[in-house]
Protein backbone atom coordinates (compact mmCIF):
# COMPACT_ATOMS: atom_id res chain seq x y z
CA UNK A 1 0.00 0.00 0.00
CA UNK A 2 1.48 2.91 -0.97
CA UNK A 3 -1.94 5.43 -1.43
CA UNK A 4 -4.91 6.30 0.64
CA UNK A 5 -7.70 8.88 -0.36
CA UNK A 6 -9.83 9.63 1.94
CA UNK A 7 -13.08 12.34 0.29
CA UNK A 8 -14.78 14.74 2.61
CA UNK A 9 -13.67 16.66 5.35
CA UNK A 10 -15.00 17.27 8.90
CA UNK A 11 -14.77 15.28 11.92
CA UNK A 12 -14.91 12.04 9.67
CA UNK A 13 -12.29 12.65 7.14
CA UNK A 14 -9.69 14.64 9.67
CA UNK A 15 -10.02 11.71 12.69
CA UNK A 16 -9.58 9.74 9.50
CA UNK A 17 -6.45 11.02 8.04
CA UNK A 18 -4.73 12.17 11.51
CA UNK A 19 -5.14 8.24 12.48
CA UNK A 20 -3.70 7.00 9.76
CA UNK A 21 -1.19 9.38 8.74
CA UNK A 22 -0.21 8.62 12.89
CA UNK A 23 -0.02 5.24 12.66
CA UNK A 24 1.74 4.79 9.27
CA UNK A 25 3.91 7.49 9.50
CA UNK A 26 4.74 8.49 12.96
CA UNK A 27 8.64 7.43 12.20
CA UNK A 28 8.80 7.32 8.41
CA UNK A 29 7.12 8.22 5.36
CA UNK A 30 5.48 4.66 4.23
CA UNK A 31 1.85 5.75 3.27
CA UNK A 32 1.08 9.03 1.60
CA UNK A 33 -2.20 9.77 3.05
CA UNK A 34 -4.66 12.08 0.76
CA UNK A 35 -7.94 13.87 1.80
CA UNK A 36 -9.76 15.26 -1.02
CA UNK A 37 -12.31 18.69 0.56
CA UNK A 38 -14.42 20.30 -1.58
CA UNK A 39 -15.57 23.97 -0.89
CA UNK A 40 -18.81 23.73 -2.08
CA UNK A 41 -19.75 21.48 0.47
CA UNK A 42 -20.95 21.95 3.73
CA UNK A 43 -19.92 20.46 6.92
CA UNK A 44 -22.67 19.16 8.92
CA UNK A 45 -20.79 19.88 11.97
CA UNK A 46 -23.14 19.13 14.78
CA UNK A 47 -21.81 16.51 17.49
CA UNK A 48 -20.80 18.60 20.44
CA UNK A 49 -20.63 16.10 22.97
CA UNK A 50 -18.47 13.08 23.18
CA UNK A 51 -17.82 9.71 25.34
CA UNK A 52 -14.62 9.55 27.60
CA UNK A 53 -12.88 7.03 24.59
CA UNK A 54 -12.15 10.30 22.70
CA UNK A 55 -9.54 11.18 25.08
CA UNK A 56 -7.71 7.69 24.23
CA UNK A 57 -7.84 9.21 20.49
CA UNK A 58 -6.23 12.55 21.57
CA UNK A 59 -3.55 11.13 23.54
CA UNK A 60 -2.77 8.55 21.06
CA UNK A 61 -2.14 10.59 18.39
CA UNK A 62 0.45 13.00 21.31
CA UNK A 63 -1.74 16.10 21.21
CA UNK A 64 -1.85 18.53 24.02
CA UNK A 65 -5.16 18.19 26.12
CA UNK A 66 -5.10 21.96 26.84
CA UNK A 67 -4.54 22.70 23.16
CA UNK A 68 -7.47 20.17 21.86
CA UNK A 69 -9.89 22.17 24.27
CA UNK A 70 -8.68 25.35 23.31
CA UNK A 71 -9.01 25.03 19.78
CA UNK A 72 -12.36 23.55 19.95
CA UNK A 73 -14.20 26.01 22.33
CA UNK A 74 -14.52 22.38 24.50
CA UNK A 75 -15.65 22.26 28.37
CA UNK A 76 -16.06 18.94 30.55
CA UNK A 77 -18.53 16.32 30.17
CA UNK A 78 -19.08 14.48 33.61
CA UNK A 79 -22.41 12.70 32.09
CA UNK A 80 -26.16 13.24 30.88
CA UNK A 81 -28.63 14.26 33.04
CA UNK A 82 -32.06 12.85 31.97
CA UNK A 83 -35.63 14.69 32.74
CA UNK A 84 -38.75 14.11 32.18
CA UNK A 85 -37.81 10.75 30.26
CA UNK A 86 -40.47 8.79 32.92
CA UNK A 87 -43.51 10.57 34.59
CA UNK A 88 -43.19 12.44 37.59
CA UNK A 89 -42.61 11.24 41.16
CA UNK A 90 -44.52 13.11 43.52
CA UNK A 91 -45.34 15.88 42.01
CA UNK A 92 -41.86 16.43 40.39
CA UNK A 93 -40.01 16.12 36.68
CA UNK A 94 -38.22 12.52 37.04
CA UNK A 95 -34.26 13.09 36.20
CA UNK A 96 -31.65 10.99 36.67
CA UNK A 97 -27.34 10.88 35.90
CA UNK A 98 -25.99 8.63 33.49
CA UNK A 99 -22.13 9.31 34.50
CA UNK A 100 -18.81 7.09 33.58
CA UNK A 101 -17.75 5.74 36.51
CA UNK A 102 -19.02 3.87 39.82
CA UNK A 103 -17.66 3.05 42.98
CA UNK A 104 -16.13 -0.53 44.12
CA UNK A 105 -15.80 -2.33 47.28
CA UNK A 106 -13.33 -5.30 47.79
CA UNK A 107 -14.91 -8.62 48.94
CA UNK A 108 -18.66 -6.93 48.64
CA UNK A 109 -21.01 -7.95 46.40
CA UNK A 110 -21.14 -5.32 44.39
CA UNK A 111 -23.01 -2.08 45.56
CA UNK A 112 -25.86 -2.08 42.77
CA UNK A 113 -26.79 -5.08 44.45
CA UNK A 114 -26.15 -3.42 47.81
CA UNK A 115 -28.28 -0.71 46.85
CA UNK A 116 -31.34 -2.74 45.08
CA UNK A 117 -31.50 -4.92 48.26
CA UNK A 118 -32.21 -1.94 50.79
CA UNK A 119 -34.93 -0.88 48.96
CA UNK A 120 -34.29 1.23 46.35
CA UNK A 121 -36.52 4.57 46.19
CA UNK A 122 -36.73 8.09 45.43
CA UNK A 123 -35.88 10.59 42.38
CA UNK A 124 -31.83 10.00 41.06
CA UNK A 125 -31.29 7.12 44.30
CA UNK A 126 -29.42 4.90 42.16
CA UNK A 127 -26.52 7.64 40.80
CA UNK A 128 -26.25 9.41 44.39
CA UNK A 129 -25.45 6.42 46.53
CA UNK A 130 -23.10 4.38 44.38
CA UNK A 131 -20.73 7.42 42.21
CA UNK A 132 -18.86 10.19 42.70
CA UNK A 133 -19.54 11.86 40.16
CA UNK A 134 -23.05 12.72 40.95
CA UNK A 135 -21.50 15.50 43.44
CA UNK A 136 -19.22 16.72 40.85
CA UNK A 137 -22.58 17.79 38.90
CA UNK A 138 -24.70 18.73 41.61
CA UNK A 139 -21.57 21.63 42.51
CA UNK A 140 -20.90 22.01 39.11
CA UNK A 141 -17.49 21.02 39.47
CA UNK A 142 -14.80 19.93 37.05
CA UNK A 143 -13.33 16.18 36.82
CA UNK A 144 -9.73 17.31 37.55
CA UNK A 145 -7.40 18.30 40.29
CA UNK A 146 -4.04 20.67 40.77
CA UNK A 147 -1.36 19.02 38.93
CA UNK A 148 -3.18 16.25 37.21
CA UNK A 149 -1.73 15.11 34.27
CA UNK A 150 -3.16 15.65 31.02
CA UNK A 151 -6.16 12.99 29.85
CA UNK A 152 -6.70 12.12 33.50
CA UNK A 153 -9.44 13.33 35.58
CA UNK A 154 -10.95 12.21 39.17
CA UNK A 155 -13.86 10.50 37.51
CA UNK A 156 -14.21 9.45 33.79
CA UNK A 157 -14.80 12.42 31.57
CA UNK A 158 -15.42 12.72 28.17
CA UNK A 159 -15.86 16.91 26.22
CA UNK A 160 -18.21 19.41 25.06
CA UNK A 161 -16.59 20.79 21.71
CA UNK A 162 -17.13 22.68 18.26
CA UNK A 163 -17.41 19.83 16.14
CA UNK A 164 -16.56 22.44 12.86
CA UNK A 165 -13.70 23.50 15.13
CA UNK A 166 -12.80 20.12 15.83
CA UNK A 167 -12.31 19.32 12.29
CA UNK A 168 -10.12 22.72 11.62
CA UNK A 169 -8.05 21.75 14.32
CA UNK A 170 -7.17 18.26 13.16
CA UNK A 171 -7.27 19.92 9.46
CA UNK A 172 -4.29 21.72 10.99
CA UNK A 173 -2.45 18.90 13.00
CA UNK A 174 -2.45 16.58 9.58
CA UNK A 175 -1.20 19.12 7.05
CA UNK A 176 1.90 20.03 9.81
CA UNK A 177 2.52 15.63 9.93
CA UNK A 178 2.06 15.48 6.03
CA UNK A 179 -1.28 14.65 5.18
CA UNK A 180 -1.78 16.07 1.68
CA UNK A 181 -5.08 18.48 1.18
CA UNK A 182 -6.25 18.66 -1.89
CA UNK A 183 -9.53 21.29 -2.81
CA UNK A 184 -11.38 20.01 -5.31
CA UNK A 185 -14.93 18.32 -6.21
CA UNK A 186 -15.34 14.59 -7.48
CA UNK A 187 -17.10 14.48 -10.30
CA UNK A 188 -17.05 11.16 -11.23
CA UNK A 189 -16.56 7.59 -9.87
CA UNK A 190 -14.19 5.11 -11.96
CA UNK A 191 -15.13 1.07 -11.11
CA UNK A 192 -14.38 -1.85 -12.49
CA UNK A 193 -15.04 -5.66 -10.69
CA UNK A 194 -16.48 -3.68 -7.36
CA UNK A 195 -13.19 -2.03 -7.25
CA UNK A 196 -13.03 1.85 -7.40
CA UNK A 197 -9.89 2.01 -10.25
CA UNK A 198 -10.03 6.08 -10.26
CA UNK A 199 -11.74 9.31 -8.96
CA UNK A 200 -11.92 12.39 -11.64
CA UNK A 201 -12.49 15.44 -10.03
CA UNK A 202 -12.17 19.02 -10.62
CA UNK A 203 -8.08 18.55 -9.76
CA UNK A 204 -7.91 16.07 -12.27
CA UNK A 205 -7.64 12.25 -12.04
CA UNK A 206 -6.52 10.68 -8.61
CA UNK A 207 -5.71 6.96 -8.57
CA UNK A 208 -5.30 5.34 -4.79
CA UNK A 209 -4.48 1.81 -3.44
CA UNK A 210 -7.55 2.39 -0.67
CA UNK A 211 -10.52 5.04 -0.48
CA UNK A 212 -12.38 6.32 2.39
CA UNK A 213 -15.60 7.36 1.97
CA UNK A 214 -16.34 10.19 4.61
CA UNK A 215 -18.50 12.22 2.42
CA UNK A 216 -21.61 12.00 4.57
CA UNK A 217 -25.24 10.53 4.22
CA UNK A 218 -24.64 10.46 0.04
CA UNK A 219 -21.86 8.14 0.54
CA UNK A 220 -20.49 9.39 -2.80
CA UNK A 221 -18.10 6.51 -3.18
CA UNK A 222 -19.45 3.91 -2.01
CA UNK A 223 -23.02 4.02 -3.75
CA UNK A 224 -21.25 3.41 -7.00
CA UNK A 225 -20.06 -0.42 -5.80
CA UNK A 226 -23.63 -1.41 -4.24
CA UNK A 227 -27.14 -0.07 -4.34
CA UNK A 228 -28.76 -2.29 -2.30
CA UNK A 229 -26.14 -1.70 0.86
CA UNK A 230 -28.79 -0.27 3.97
CA UNK A 231 -30.32 -1.00 6.93
CA UNK A 232 -32.97 0.93 8.15
CA UNK A 233 -33.51 1.25 12.19
CA UNK A 234 -36.51 3.11 11.56
CA UNK A 235 -38.87 0.68 13.15
CA UNK A 236 -36.19 1.12 15.97
CA UNK A 237 -35.51 4.43 16.37
CA UNK A 238 -38.45 6.96 15.32
CA UNK A 239 -36.44 9.86 15.51
CA UNK A 240 -35.07 10.96 12.53
CA UNK A 241 -34.97 14.83 12.48
CA UNK A 242 -33.13 17.29 14.43
CA UNK A 243 -33.36 21.35 14.63
CA UNK A 244 -30.75 23.25 16.27
CA UNK A 245 -30.03 26.29 17.64
CA UNK A 246 -26.95 28.39 19.02
CA UNK A 247 -27.48 31.12 21.70
CA UNK A 248 -25.17 33.11 23.99
CA UNK A 249 -24.69 33.17 27.78
CA UNK A 250 -26.78 35.24 29.62
CA UNK A 251 -25.14 37.69 31.70
CA UNK A 252 -22.98 35.29 34.75
CA UNK A 253 -24.06 32.08 33.12
CA UNK A 254 -21.56 29.09 32.95
CA UNK A 255 -21.07 26.22 30.71
CA UNK A 256 -22.59 22.98 32.90
CA UNK A 257 -19.91 20.00 33.02
CA UNK A 258 -22.67 17.64 31.71
CA UNK A 259 -25.48 17.27 28.98
CA UNK A 260 -28.62 17.69 29.70
CA UNK A 261 -31.43 15.85 27.73
CA UNK A 262 -34.85 16.78 28.31
CA UNK A 263 -37.83 15.13 27.12
CA UNK A 264 -40.37 16.80 25.08
CA UNK A 265 -43.94 15.73 22.88
CA UNK A 266 -42.04 14.11 20.08
CA UNK A 267 -38.60 13.62 21.01
CA UNK A 268 -36.16 15.00 23.36
CA UNK A 269 -33.70 18.30 23.49
CA UNK A 270 -29.96 18.37 24.31
CA UNK A 271 -28.52 21.14 26.44
CA UNK A 272 -24.77 21.65 25.66
CA UNK A 273 -22.33 24.74 27.17
CA UNK A 274 -19.55 25.13 25.51
CA UNK A 275 -16.99 27.42 26.65
CA UNK A 276 -18.45 30.71 24.99
CA UNK A 277 -21.82 29.77 23.99
CA UNK A 278 -25.00 26.99 24.30
CA UNK A 279 -25.88 24.70 22.00
CA UNK A 280 -29.56 23.55 22.05
CA UNK A 281 -31.37 21.13 19.42
CA UNK A 282 -34.33 18.79 19.44
CA UNK A 283 -34.73 15.44 18.09
CA UNK A 284 -37.92 14.05 16.56
CA UNK A 285 -39.57 12.29 15.20
CA UNK A 286 -40.51 13.86 11.65
CA UNK A 287 -43.93 10.89 11.74
CA UNK A 288 -45.32 12.61 14.49
CA UNK A 289 -44.34 16.90 14.09
CA UNK A 290 -43.07 18.61 10.99
CA UNK A 291 -39.99 20.84 11.24
CA UNK A 292 -42.23 23.96 11.85
CA UNK A 293 -44.20 22.82 14.59
CA UNK A 294 -39.97 21.13 15.91
CA UNK A 295 -38.58 24.56 15.51
CA UNK A 296 -41.14 26.64 17.54
CA UNK A 297 -41.02 23.72 20.48
CA UNK A 298 -37.35 24.30 20.69
CA UNK A 299 -37.47 27.96 20.56
CA UNK A 300 -40.39 28.33 23.13
CA UNK A 301 -38.21 26.14 25.41
CA UNK A 302 -34.90 28.02 24.90
CA UNK A 303 -37.18 31.06 25.15
CA UNK A 304 -35.14 32.71 22.60
CA UNK A 305 -36.29 35.10 19.90
CA UNK A 306 -37.16 34.29 16.04
CA UNK A 307 -33.88 36.74 15.21
CA UNK A 308 -31.56 33.81 16.09
CA UNK A 309 -30.94 30.92 13.19
CA UNK A 310 -32.28 27.32 13.50
CA UNK A 311 -30.51 24.64 11.50
CA UNK A 312 -32.78 21.64 10.48
CA UNK A 313 -31.31 18.38 9.84
CA UNK A 314 -32.45 15.17 8.15
CA UNK A 315 -31.23 11.80 9.55
CA UNK A 316 -30.58 9.05 7.91
CA UNK A 317 -30.79 6.11 10.93
CA UNK A 318 -29.40 3.07 9.87
CA UNK A 319 -25.70 1.80 8.69
CA UNK A 320 -24.91 -0.20 5.45
CA UNK A 321 -24.66 -4.32 5.51
CA UNK A 322 -21.31 -3.44 4.15
CA UNK A 323 -19.32 -0.74 5.20
CA UNK A 324 -16.14 -2.14 3.33
CA UNK A 325 -16.48 -2.93 -0.45
CA UNK A 326 -13.53 -3.65 -2.76
CA UNK A 327 -11.03 -1.03 -1.77
CA UNK A 328 -13.40 1.73 -0.40
CA UNK A 329 -14.56 1.50 3.14
CA UNK A 330 -17.44 4.16 4.60
CA UNK A 331 -16.51 6.12 7.70
CA UNK A 332 -19.02 8.54 9.74
CA UNK A 333 -22.07 9.37 7.80
CA UNK A 334 -21.12 7.77 4.98
CA UNK A 335 -21.19 4.18 7.03
CA UNK A 336 -24.19 4.99 9.27
CA UNK A 337 -25.48 6.60 12.14
CA UNK A 338 -27.14 6.36 15.30
CA UNK A 339 -28.91 9.04 16.74
CA UNK A 340 -27.41 11.41 19.00
CA UNK A 341 -28.89 10.55 22.60
CA UNK A 342 -25.93 8.69 23.79
CA UNK A 343 -23.15 10.63 21.84
CA UNK A 344 -21.62 8.24 19.91
CA UNK A 345 -20.78 9.67 16.59
CA UNK A 346 -17.39 10.39 16.95
CA UNK A 347 -16.86 7.18 18.89
CA UNK A 348 -17.55 5.50 15.81
CA UNK A 349 -15.17 7.14 13.46
CA UNK A 350 -12.50 6.27 16.11
CA UNK A 351 -13.86 2.63 16.38
CA UNK A 352 -14.14 2.39 12.41
CA UNK A 353 -10.57 3.41 12.03
CA UNK A 354 -9.10 1.24 14.66
CA UNK A 355 -11.01 -2.04 13.44
CA UNK A 356 -9.84 -0.97 9.56
CA UNK A 357 -6.14 -1.01 10.74
CA UNK A 358 -6.16 -4.15 12.56
CA UNK A 359 -7.90 -5.89 9.41
CA UNK A 360 -6.37 -4.01 6.74
CA UNK A 361 -2.75 -6.23 6.71
CA UNK A 362 -2.71 -8.20 3.45
CA UNK A 363 -1.99 -6.56 0.20
CA UNK A 364 -3.76 -8.87 -1.54
CA UNK A 365 -7.52 -9.06 -2.38
CA UNK A 366 -8.80 -10.12 0.90
CA UNK A 367 -12.30 -11.18 1.23
CA UNK A 368 -12.02 -12.59 4.52
CA UNK A 369 -10.73 -9.95 6.18
CA UNK A 370 -13.23 -7.77 4.59
CA UNK A 371 -16.05 -9.85 5.79
CA UNK A 372 -14.70 -9.90 9.40
CA UNK A 373 -14.55 -6.50 9.29
CA UNK A 374 -18.04 -5.53 8.15
CA UNK A 375 -19.55 -8.47 10.52
CA UNK A 376 -17.85 -6.61 13.49
CA UNK A 377 -18.59 -2.58 12.87
CA UNK A 378 -22.40 -3.90 11.94
CA UNK A 379 -22.56 -5.69 16.00
CA UNK A 380 -21.16 -2.74 17.47
CA UNK A 381 -23.88 -0.72 15.67
CA UNK A 382 -26.08 -3.27 17.09
CA UNK A 383 -25.31 -3.13 20.24
CA UNK A 384 -24.87 0.69 20.22
CA UNK A 385 -28.80 1.15 18.61
CA UNK A 386 -30.16 -1.85 21.02
CA UNK A 387 -28.17 1.01 23.79
CA UNK A 388 -30.71 3.59 22.36
CA UNK A 389 -33.58 2.13 22.37
CA UNK A 390 -33.28 0.98 26.14
CA UNK A 391 -34.26 4.40 26.99
CA UNK A 392 -37.11 4.88 25.34
CA UNK A 393 -38.79 1.36 25.85
CA UNK A 394 -38.06 1.77 29.72
CA UNK A 395 -40.55 4.96 29.78
CA UNK A 396 -43.90 4.69 31.17
CA UNK A 397 -45.18 8.25 29.43
CA UNK A 398 -48.76 8.12 27.44
CA UNK A 399 -49.14 11.30 26.98
CA UNK A 400 -48.57 11.17 23.25
CA UNK A 401 -48.45 8.72 20.39
CA UNK A 402 -44.96 9.27 19.97
CA UNK A 403 -44.16 7.86 23.56
CA UNK A 404 -46.95 5.19 23.41
CA UNK A 405 -44.69 4.07 20.20
CA UNK A 406 -41.80 4.40 21.30
CA UNK A 407 -42.55 2.67 24.74
CA UNK A 408 -42.80 -0.81 22.14
CA UNK A 409 -39.79 -0.24 20.25
CA UNK A 410 -38.14 -2.67 22.44
CA UNK A 411 -40.12 -5.53 20.70
CA UNK A 412 -37.98 -4.59 17.67
CA UNK A 413 -34.65 -6.02 18.95
CA UNK A 414 -35.49 -9.70 20.41
CA UNK A 415 -32.10 -9.84 21.90
CA UNK A 416 -32.61 -6.76 24.26
CA UNK A 417 -36.04 -7.68 25.31
CA UNK A 418 -34.61 -10.97 25.91
CA UNK A 419 -32.38 -9.40 28.77
CA UNK A 420 -34.60 -6.70 30.06
CA UNK A 421 -36.74 -10.47 30.71
CA UNK A 422 -33.80 -11.59 32.54
CA UNK A 423 -33.06 -8.52 34.43
CA UNK A 424 -36.66 -8.71 35.67
CA UNK A 425 -35.09 -11.09 38.18
CA UNK A 426 -31.65 -10.57 38.50
CA UNK A 427 -28.66 -7.34 38.33
CA UNK A 428 -27.30 -6.62 35.27
CA UNK A 429 -24.24 -8.02 35.18
CA UNK A 430 -21.42 -7.45 31.89
CA UNK A 431 -21.54 -11.11 30.58
CA UNK A 432 -25.06 -10.66 30.46
CA UNK A 433 -24.27 -8.65 27.59
CA UNK A 434 -22.19 -11.57 25.72
CA UNK A 435 -18.90 -9.31 25.38
CA UNK A 436 -20.05 -6.14 23.26
CA UNK A 437 -17.71 -5.58 20.71
CA UNK A 438 -18.27 -2.00 20.85
CA UNK A 439 -16.07 -1.53 24.01
CA UNK A 440 -18.51 1.39 24.86
CA UNK A 441 -21.36 0.39 26.96
CA UNK A 442 -20.99 -2.13 29.83
CA UNK A 443 -23.25 -3.11 32.60
CA UNK A 444 -22.03 -0.04 34.39
CA UNK A 445 -24.00 2.46 31.38
CA UNK A 446 -26.77 -0.22 31.31
CA UNK A 447 -27.33 -0.07 35.32
CA UNK A 448 -27.50 3.81 35.39
CA UNK A 449 -30.73 3.71 32.85
CA UNK A 450 -32.07 0.67 34.34
CA UNK A 451 -32.12 1.93 37.81
CA UNK A 452 -32.40 5.46 36.84
CA UNK A 453 -35.72 4.99 35.09
CA UNK A 454 -36.63 2.76 38.13
CA UNK A 455 -36.58 -0.74 36.11
CA UNK A 456 -35.96 -2.94 39.29
CA UNK A 457 -35.37 -6.15 39.54
CA UNK A 458 -37.23 -8.41 41.87
CA UNK A 459 -34.36 -9.97 44.71
CA UNK A 460 -36.09 -12.59 46.86
CA UNK A 461 -32.02 -13.73 47.78
CA UNK A 462 -31.69 -14.99 51.59
CA UNK A 463 -28.23 -12.57 51.78
CA UNK A 464 -28.83 -10.70 54.13
CA UNK A 465 -25.03 -9.75 55.39
CA UNK A 466 -24.75 -6.45 54.10
CA UNK A 467 -23.71 -2.95 54.94
CA UNK A 468 -24.89 -0.57 52.46
CA UNK A 469 -25.68 2.00 55.05
CA UNK A 470 -21.14 1.52 55.67
CA UNK A 471 -20.76 2.00 52.46
CA UNK A 472 -23.08 4.48 51.83
CA UNK A 473 -21.45 6.30 54.37
CA UNK A 474 -18.01 6.15 52.69
CA UNK A 475 -19.10 6.78 49.12
CA UNK A 476 -20.50 10.23 51.02
CA UNK A 477 -16.65 10.75 52.72
CA UNK A 478 -15.25 10.30 49.48
CA UNK A 479 -17.84 13.00 47.38
CA UNK A 480 -17.07 15.57 50.46
CA UNK A 481 -13.38 14.73 49.71
CA UNK A 482 -13.89 15.47 46.29
CA UNK A 483 -15.65 18.36 46.43
CA UNK A 484 -12.79 20.18 48.49
CA UNK A 485 -10.03 18.79 46.12
CA UNK A 486 -11.90 20.20 43.04
CA UNK A 487 -12.47 23.23 41.57
CA UNK A 488 -15.85 24.95 39.87
CA UNK A 489 -16.18 24.12 35.86
CA UNK A 490 -15.55 27.63 35.73
CA UNK A 491 -12.61 28.29 37.61
CA UNK A 492 -10.73 25.56 35.67
CA UNK A 493 -12.10 26.70 32.30
CA UNK A 494 -10.48 30.36 32.91
CA UNK A 495 -7.14 28.96 33.40
CA UNK A 496 -6.46 26.89 30.26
Amino acid sequence: MKKIVIVGGGSSGWMTASYLNHLYNKHDKNVQVTLIESKDIDILGVGEATVPTLRTFFQALGFDEAEVMRETNATFKNGILFRGWNKPIDGETHEYLHPFEMQKFENRYDISTEWLLNNPSGNNGFAKNVCLTQALVEHEKAPKVPNIPPYQGVVHYGYHLDARLLGQYLRKKSLERGVERIEANVEHVITDNNQITCLKTTAGEIVADLYIDCTGFKALLLSHLEQDNWRSFAKELLCDRAVTIQTPYSEGETPKPYTISTAQSNGWTWEIGLKERKGTGYVYSSKHLTKEQAEQELRDYIGCSDDLKAMHIDMNIGCRKEHWIGNCVAIGLSGGFIEPLESTGLHLIHMSNYYLTTHYTDANDNQTLRDSYNTLINSIYDDLKEFIVLHYTLTNRDDTDFWKQAAKTGDECPRLKQRLDVWRHKVCENYDLGGSPSTLFTELNYKYVLYGMQYYPTLNMPYRDYEFNGMREEITYRQNKLLEMTETHASYLAKM
